[in-house]
């Protein structure tokens, strides 16, 4: 977008565009024109004499606008717009949206090589402010002369402090650096990279397609009151065309296309957009679309496309300059907390899962300021698909490893939801999640198999759990899932609610009271769907079960016995609760948010496995670590740091022996009240599935897992599952990227190619298909693991069968009764 002038910010009085929006968009805009794309000193504001200007009634073309599609984006002049130039419409309205598979788009960020860059030392200021004292502003752009001419990072990053130091620090150095620095080159980069990707698959070629096109808007005196800049134009067409990166339409460029429309009526609009389209975003697409039919009596005026591209940008790491995380890094997981620290430049991992989680907030009230912020800033729509807070990081998981060999690090994929409505309720604790996952996983492969157990049991208080598994977080979340599934499991059986009731009246009966024994439940796998092939493993499914057993303890609980239940009335009454409450409570392990970390250290502990086998098969970086029986580098993590098992087993044992919930049950002799009072991964069932099952169900995710690696705004196809990766990208010794990038300018395959001889017969507007990814069949892997499909299951996970065990008679639980209460009515 073009810089604010004075006729917009007349446009913007006549539209009534509020103050404070008007403000932030000439404050972007005089970022986006300093030269190394970063805000530095603003220009005075300039002083509005047109305060009696009406608002805009009329439009037409800028002279000499626009500059040919196929030469802007470096593709050769087509001497005709070939026949299948252009978009395509649906024939079933005026939203199209393609089925296609996405594909990527490229950009230049070389900015991001330095977000390793921590806030100057006070010394460190002194000497970027040397170069010219006493003015900031001549002392950035000679800074900036220096950095161009020389090429070293370090002059690079005197020249991004100098920047920050010119702007009075009114922000944080991070917040400043992510938001105004990186922000302002992604606004100059991103969109012309999504354009150039357009101009190719669409054939936006030939002397029919202009990109950036002015229109100019006019009062009713004739006074030019403003502009409208839009991606592309057709002049055989006569349609605008606007390119939306996050498919997010912008409400003060709508305003001015209502202008242009009502003016131009011969002209129709087209929104573009690289993801998927919201309810409201296309709402406003066709509530635009709605007014023209009504105004012109013709239909499809405005119209909205929709092909999932993924951004990508480009940078190279630079050693000392660029952000390294030791999360699933095993080079950086030996020596002490600095030690590791201080290595993670040489041995960590980046990527974009790594750069979403450090961009959100840690508390949902940092996450609504950061997501406000970055919203207010974001004047080009070039943030990721729902900004900062747009992940749901409770639901984030380690879903692929690979890429494993001496040297190599390992490569990762992790998945999360999207949040349905981050500007209200923005999704935060990316970095805690991100944390846990990486610990779980490290904490699987220190450790050998015979400490993964957890046991609640009231007789056994001095066997809850090994003493090295209880200082990880790791076993602390399987403990507390262990008293949480308890929970859950005897709420379950409520009689208030429909399915308590519907239990208790189905409990064989004694004496004419329910009758039911002493409980063991514990939570153990269910099949996993998980699949091997491209150098790594794809975890597509690892959901838990719930098992229930009776069970009788020498400890005794509150109250009397319920009932001594022969054989047969114990069966009667376990194949109640399996049909009745063990379904209810496992949808929850499986999906309620008190599991997440459950679930999220599972699967972390079926990657482990993983690179457990391989390292078996040859070396990988993972070797020192494996049966090491050292977790000092994946300690209990604040705010749990003072965490104790033995406190933990202390509130068990005093709700099992005093009880937790008292319920009202309908007996025969009147309302009787009932006192109610755990994990065992111990098993590691499989279920195989073949190459064909995998491409059939699962068609495109390892596209989607490669690109996760590259581009922070990866969703599986047109769904709001967001696939986030990373690895070991070893940082350069080397000259600093290019600070002032041109955009992409894509070679087109040979199939891609424009070409300059159009059909006779032009279209009628109904455009070509979508272009589709083509592409060789992957060579099927040479090895296998579990549920890999292969003839020959490997006991992935086998391994994992000691994992997590609920050793002995874990969450034993009596059910007591007080007896009749005297007076109570049944009801």
């Amino acid at each position: 977008m073009p810089p604010t002038t004075r006729e917009d910010a007349i446009f913007n009085r006549a539209l009534q565009i509020p103050r404070r929006w008007r403000l932030t968009a000439r404050l972007t805009a005089a970022a986006g024109l300093a030269a190394a794309v970063t805000l530095t000193g603003l220009p005075g504001m300039p002083v509005d004499d047109t305060a009696a200007a009406g608002p805009a009634v009329s439009a037409k073309l800028k002279d000499k606008t626009g500059k040919r599609c196929d030469v802007r984006n470096g593709l050769p002049p087509a001497t005709r717009t070939p026949a299948n130039s252009g978009f395509p419409n649906s024939p079933l309205g005026n939203f199209h949206k393609a089925d296609n598979l996405p594909k990527n788009f490229d950009y230049d960020l070389p900015g991001q090589a330095y977000d390793g860059l921590e806030a100057p030392t006070p010394d460190e200021e002194k000497k970027v402010l040397s170069k010219v004292p006493g003015d900031t502003e001549k002392n950035y752009k000679a800074w900036r002369k220096t950095a161009d001419a020389s090429g070293k990072p370090a002059d690079r990053a005197m020249e991004i402090y100098a920047r920050w130091l010119n702007t009075g620090k009114k922000r944080p150095f991070k917040q400043w650096f992510t938001n105004i620095y990186l922000r302002n080159q992604a606004n100059l980069n991103k969109g012309a990279g999504f354009e150039s990707q357009l101009v190719r698959d669409y054939k936006l070629i030939g002397p029919d397609w202009l990109c950036e096109v002015y229109v100019e808007l006019f009062d009713a005196e004739g006074n030019k009151v403003g502009e409208r800049r839009y991606d592309a134009y057709n002049r055989r067409t006569k349609e605008f065309n606007e390119f939306k990166s996050d498919s997010k339409p912008r409400a003060d460029q709508l305003a001015k296309d209502r202008v242009v429309a009502r003016s131009m009526t011969d002209h129709t609009f087209r929104y573009t957009g690289a993801k998927k389209f919201t309810k409201g975003q296309q709402q406003l697409v066709d509530d635009f679309n709605r007014e023209l039919e009504r105004e012109r009596g013709r239909s499809n005026q405005v119209r909205g496309n929709q092909r999932l591209y993924n951004p990508v940008p480009q940078s190279t790491p630079i050693k000392g300059y660029s952000d390294h995380q030791r999360w699933f890094a095993p080079g950086c997981q030996t020596g002490g907390t600095q030690t590791m620290a201080a290595s993670a430049n040489s041995c960590g991992t980046r990527g974009p899962a790594n750069q979403r989680a450090l961009d959100s907030g840690r508390t949902p009230a940092e996450a609504k300021q950061i997501q406000a912020e970055a919203r207010r800033l974001d004047t080009r729509g070039t943030l990721p698909r729902g900004g900062p807070g747009g992940i749901d990081f409770t639901t984030l998981e380690l879903r692929y490893v690979g890429g494993l060999g001496k040297g190599k690090g390992m490569q990762y994929s992790m998945r999360a939801d999207q949040m349905p409505d981050p500007d209200t309720n923005p999704g935060w604790g990316g970095e805690a999640a991100m944390q846990l996952s990486s610990d779980a996983m490290f904490t699987w492969l220190a450790l050998t198999p015979d400490k993964f157990w957890v046991n609640l049991n009231p007789d056994e208080p001095d066997r809850v759990m090994d003493s090295k598994f209880a200082s990880t977080d790791a076993g602390r979340i399987l403990l507390e899932a262990d008293l949480q599934m308890k929970h859950d499991f005897y709420k379950a059986m409520d009689p208030k609610t429909d399915l308590g009731r519907r239990y208790w009246a189905a409990l064989p009966r004694q004496n004419g009271r329910p009758c039911m024994p002493g409980l063991r439940n514990w939570i153990e796998p269910k099949p996993a769907q998980v699949r091997e092939q491209d150098g790594g493993i794809y975890i597509l499914d690892a959901p838990l079960a719930l098992k229930s057993t009776a069970q009788e303890t020498v400890t005794e609980g509150p109250g009397e016995p319920i009932c001594d239940p022969n054989d047969a009335e114990i069966a009667a009454a376990q194949a109640v609760i399996d049909s009745m409450i063990v379904p209810e409570v496992e949808k929850q392990i499986n999906s309620a948010p008190q599991y997440a970390d459950l679930r999220r250290v599972y699967t972390s502990r079926v990657a482990a496995e993983y690179i457990r086998q391989q390292d078996a098969k040859n070396p990988t970086d993972f070797r020192p670590i494996i049966n090491s029986d050292d977790v000092k580098a994946w300690p209990l993590r604040a705010p749990n740091q003072n965490w104790d098992k033995d406190e933990l087993f202390r509130k068990y044992r005093k709700i099992y022996t005093e009880g937790e919930f008292t319920y009202d049950v309908e007996t025969a002799q009147g309302v009787q009240v009932y006192i109610v009072g755990g994990v065992d991964f111990s098993k590691q069932p499989k279920r195989n599935i073949s190459r064909t099952q995998f491409n059939v169900e699962n068609r495109d995710l390892d596209n989607t897992t490669v690109n996760s690696r590259k581009s922070d705004d990866t969703s599986y196809r047109d769904t709001d599952t967001l696939y986030l990766g990373g690895g070991k990208m070893s940082a350069v010794d080397g000259d600093d990227p290019n600070p002032n990038p041109t955009p992409p300018k894509p070679t087109p395959t040979e199939s891609d190619k424009p070409d300059p001889t159009p059909t006779d017969k032009p279209t009628d507007g109904t455009g070509t298909p979508d272009p589709d990814d083509t592409g060789d069949e992957p060579t099927p892997p040479g090895g296998d693991l579990a549920d890999t499909g292969s003839d020959t299951p490997v006991g992935l996970i086998a391994a994992i069968s000691a994992a997590l065990a609920a050793a002995g008679a874990a969450l034993v639980w009596w059910m007591r009764r007080r007896g009749i209460s005297p007076g109570r009515r049944t009801g």
